[in-house]
């Protein structure tokens, strides 16, 4: 029995890049002989087990044979005759696909070593078309290695499997999966380049990919193509190192465009709630969790009024903070002004712009909350108000708070 440090561990300890979580896979033992040297069996579909002191995993070097369509579609064999050349060659790229002895010997029989210097995504063997999640898998890493180039070879290879149907057999969990760690990376921008030169997106995401090409005003946005600004709104996001909520509704802020008729191009009004109806479809799709999918809902109907609030008076603020329930969720109103803010630099020579409707509606709201609801209740029943007229009395008195604050702050200016 021996065991080695497999896959991104050793990857990164290459690139000189810190790593967490140390996976091995062990060559020559039984599962019953693992069993017997106190690990415990996590592996559902293959033979993983927990050290019973470290608690990494350790997994059988194990092959793997297409059987059906998609991710699942394999029969996996797991045996001590499986050598560890056999179990990396199943791996995806290159660079994922070398092994370290316990003494910091490097095992690299397919030339990850060399992809790295070279900073090349480049498939291990034939075998990469057998798992279309791979097509997502070399897309987020192009994300996360912003100056690695992807193979012409493999690049082919994603096409092909695109065009073969392997992608539409990806389960939407395993989409969405790969789509938040995608986003997450250091330029997510690339994930979806990538994905939409190998035809996935529109697979995975027709409403992003029928972005490119579609004309904005230049006034607004001097990158002109919809699709380019998008992809400048996901890299500011990443760039402020906004959460994955925010990220998500930068990527789904304006799906509408795509679907602004011809004939009023490059003027795009009501796009919002186009937007909303389709981010509604894609949310339903990819089992997009809720936190996701209730902010990139409010981004995409209300960035507008955000980007406009300047000109807005006291009752308008007060329509759009209780239009986004910022009173009564003041942290998720933070992460929709950040996704605005993004959106606001995510446009050709204005990425290091101020922003100025964020700062002034954090103010906007700090009024607004600060009114002592308890006791205008109070004294509205003091007057003999009930009912709605109550509320209405709490209405005032915050449209009052936000009229001196913004006067104050004009005396300020």
């Amino acid at each position: 029995m021996q065991r080695f440090i497999v896959g991104g561990a050793v990857r990164d300890r290459l690139l000189g890049l810190p790593h967490t979580d140390t996976d091995w896979v062990v060559v020559g033992a039984t599962p019953q002989q693992m069993l017997d040297a106190g690990f415990r069996p996590v592996g559902a579909d293959f033979p993983v087990f927990l050290h019973p002191d470290t608690g990494e995993e350790h997994a059988l070097a194990r092959t793997e044979r297409k059987s059906g369509r998609g991710y699942r579609g394999f029969t996996v064999y797991a045996a001590p005759d499986v050598t560890l050349e056999d179990d990396l060659r199943r791996r995806d790229l290159t660079i994922n696909a070398m092994a370290m002895r316990e003494d910091g010997t490097l095992v690299d029989p397919w030339g990850g070593e060399r992809d790295l210097r070279q900073r090349v995504l480049r498939h291990v063997s034939p075998a990469f078309t057998e798992d279309p999640v791979r097509v997502l898998r070399v897309a987020r890493f192009a994300a996360r290695f912003t100056d690695f180039s992807v193979a012409p070879e493999t690049l082919a290879l994603m096409r092909h499997m695109v065009a073969e149907g392997e992608v539409d057999h990806l389960v939407p969990e395993r989409v969405w999966q790969e789509f938040a760690r995608g986003l997450m990376e250091v330029k997510p921008s690339r994930m979806f380049e990538l994905l939409r030169d190998s035809g996935a997106l529109a697979v995975l995401l027709p409403e992003v990919d029928r972005l490119w090409g579609v004309p904005q005003p230049e006034a607004h946005h001097p990158e002109i193509d919809t699709g380019v600004h998008l992809m400048l709104v996901l890299d500011c996001a990443a760039r402020l190192q906004a959460p994955l909520p925010v990220r998500f509704a930068c990527l789904g802020h304006d799906l509408g465009k795509g679907e602004t008729p011809a004939e009023v191009l490059p003027r795009h009004l009501g796009h919002e709630g186009r937007s909303v109806k389709l981010l509604q479809g894609v949310c339903e799709r990819l089992k997009v969790p809720n936190d996701c999918a209730h902010l990139a809902e409010v981004v995409a109907r209300e960035h507008g009024n955000v980007h406009r609030s300047g000109e807005f008076g006291a009752k308008a603020l007060l329509r759009l903070l209780e239009r986004c329930d910022a009173l009564r969720r003041p942290e998720r109103f933070e992460q929709l002004l950040l996704a605005c803010e993004c959106d606001a630099r995510g446009r050709a020579g204005r990425e290091d712009a101020d922003y100025p409707p964020r700062r002034r509606l954090q103010a906007v709201l700090r009024w607004a909350r600060g009114i002592d609801t308890r006791a205008v209740s109070s004294q509205a029943l003091a007057r003999g108000l009930t009912g709605p007229a109550i509320g209405e009395a709490v209405q005032r008195a915050r449209v009052e708070a936000i009229e001196a604050g913004l006067a104050a702050a004009r005396q300020v200016g």
